[in-house]
């Protein structure tokens, strides 16, 4: 995976919102982030158990077919059960794929879709499906990220350091994803970690600068994905 690359084009992203995905073939991507939709509370324990089972089903269709490029749940008790990176050719196609979920269907989960960008470093998932955890974590703006603010002689310093800090990460081959949202939302760009806990991912993404001084913040989870989809 040419990390570096990657890695340098998000902070570009991150801190002027300028497209130039192409200079660095970055490829559009539809991530479904899965939340718990408004029956899961109210469905039978057995009833939610089989409809999972044909999501699961749907999970392995979707990751056989090419449609998902990697799909897995995310563990603890949060409002956010998983998510899926899809290779379509639009939001709205993409979309059509999720609503046919039989979780979705069945009111147990809902999709909330975004466009994101990353180099096209997929593989195939292993099958029968064997899955690993990894560190999923979601970049945010900060309370102390303000408009405008990139342009001044401060935060183009604090930049580099940022910068320099994520490439060592990413010469560790314990940073192994990241790339950028392509919208202009909260939500600002992804980092995965292959560590052995989540304390270590914490204390990893503590050492970014801009965490440091509260311009971004993270939420990490433990991510289930398919051996095989993230070299």
């Amino acid at each position: 995976m040419k990390i570096k690359i990657v890695l340098i084009t998000l902070i570009v992203f991150l801190a002027s919102g300028f497209v130039f995905a192409q200079e660095h073939k970055m490829v559009k991507f539809q991530m479904a982030i899965m939340k718990r939709g408004p029956k899961w509370d109210s469905t039978a324990e057995a009833q939610r158990n089989q409809v999972l089972h044909q999501h699961l089903r749907n999970v392995i269709a979707m990751l056989q077919s090419g449609k998902a490029v990697a799909a897995g749940p995310f563990g603890g008790e949060s409002e956010v059960a998983g998510l899926f990176i899809l290779r379509a050719a639009s939001t709205e196609e993409a979309k059509t794929w999720i609503d046919a979920d039989p979780a979705v269907k069945a009111g147990l989960l809902v999709g909330e879709m975004h466009t994101w960008l990353s180099e096209d470093i997929f593989g195939k998932a292993s099958m029968p499906l064997d899955m690993k955890t990894v560190y999923f974590g979601f970049l945010k703006k900060g309370p102390n990220r303000k408009a405008g603010d990139d342009q001044t002689p401060e935060v183009q310093e604090l930049q580099k350091a940022h910068i320099a800090n994520i490439v060592r990460l990413g010469g560790t081959k314990k940073l192994v994803m990241a790339g950028p949202f392509d919208e202009d939302g909260d939500l600002r760009g992804v980092f995965v970690f292959r560590v052995d806990s989540l304390q270590e991912a914490q204390e990893l993404a503590a050492t970014d600068p801009m965490i440091k001084i509260d311009r971004l913040r993270i939420d990490l989870y433990p991510w289930q994905v398919p051996v095989g989809v993230i070299p």
